[in-house]
């Protein structure tokens, strides 16, 4: 797309990067202690294989950004390692950066410069030559559907075409690990999906990545594996499918009532295959084998109780689902 260059750019020198047969994510008693004793990473042990996207689950507050700043150099880990592609991020933390891509939550492009200049730009920044650099950013903006906002500058892009953005910056020195984090915040459900079928795209290439998110359907869409924080620790970690299926149940019934939560539970819990009743905010879950017949058995079994049910919905397990058996809250918590 040939843009004229605006700035003169001196390009960063490229460390020489070590190969690295195994080009993961490893991490040893990650931990982050901020002032007053906040503990925002609790030794974390994560392995993140090559070629997949893996998913980083839990509530606002769960030190998932903490620890993608930790992994990605920005923030300075108070014990523990991190590897990332084979290097050190703590003792190596240039090298580091020179290997991975970051979309973080908020919008970092340059407003001083327009859509193709940010991604040209950022080429030459990584070590790219300015032929190299001006097709890179020309094949970018069409494979990320942005070849007619080219010129365009940064304030009059919508969020999902920023988001978009972002992401053709981050890949365009191919870097071998893509971290995002909560990439659709914010975004409009047509966005969303239309980002979950590019990073998609990514990974069939084999574009390893690591996204942080408190949405269980964009985990349990998108990751090969996701592990599910809480107040800095991991609770749990595997497959979507197999968490759900920790569970130990094929449906999942919400019920209220007028009555005492605590006694519907208890009554709820004789109901033959029921397997497991929480409550929680005042909604009783109760976990039960089998799909057929299922709603009409509890709305006869709560009547014989007594309980005077006010709302009712039947679902299956979710990611949310094991969240909430693990620390009796809600995800979105």
């Amino acid at each position: 797309m040939g843009q004229p260059e605006t700035m003169q750019v001196q390009p960063e020198r490229r460390a020489e990067v070590p190969e690295a047969p195994n080009l993961v994510i490893r991490t040893s008693g990650l931990t982050k202690v901020y002032e007053g004793g906040i503990k925002a990473v609790d030794g974390l042990d994560l392995v993140v294989e090559p070629g997949e996207i893996f998913g980083l689950l839990g509530p606002n507050g769960a030190g998932k950004t903490t620890t993608v700043g930790m992994l990605t150099t920005r923030v300075i880990p108070t014990g523990g390692s991190a590897v990332v592609a084979g290097i050190d991020v703590i003792k190596k933390p240039n090298l580091a950066k020179q290997l991975i891509g970051v979309v973080s939550q908020s919008n970092t492009l340059d407003r001083s410069v327009t859509v193709w200049e940010n991604l040209y730009f950022h080429g030459r920044y990584f070590g790219m030559g300015a032929a190299d650099a001006r097709s890179a950013a020309d094949v970018a903006l069409e494979r990320f559907r942005l070849t007619d906002r080219a010129g365009a500058e940064i304030d009059t892009l919508s969020g999902g075409m920023a988001q978009r953005v972002m992401v053709a910056r981050s890949i365009l020195h191919r870097p071998p690990v893509l971290f995002l984090d909560e990439p659709t915040a914010g975004l409009d459900p047509q966005s969303r999906l239309a980002l979950w079928e590019l990073l998609g795209e990514l990974n069939a290439e084999g574009q390893t990545i690591l996204l942080t998110t408190h949405y269980m359907e964009e985990a349990d869409r998108l990751c090969r594996r996701v592990a599910i924080m809480d107040h800095g620790k991991l609770l749990a970690l595997d497959t979507p499918t197999a968490l759900k299926r920790s569970v130990g149940a094929d449906t999942v019934v919400l019920m209220s009532s007028d009555g005492a939560v605590e006694a519907l539970c208890t009554h709820m819990e004789e109901l033959d295959g029921v397997t497991h009743v929480q409550a929680t905010d005042g909604v009783v879950s109760v976990h039960m084998r089998g799909h057929e017949g299922v709603l009409p058995r509890v709305v006869a079994h709560a009547d014989k109780g007594g309980f005077k049910l006010t709302e009712l919905s039947i679902t299956e397990p979710t990611l949310e689902t094991v969240f909430i058996n693990l620390t009796g809250k809600d995800l979105r918590d």
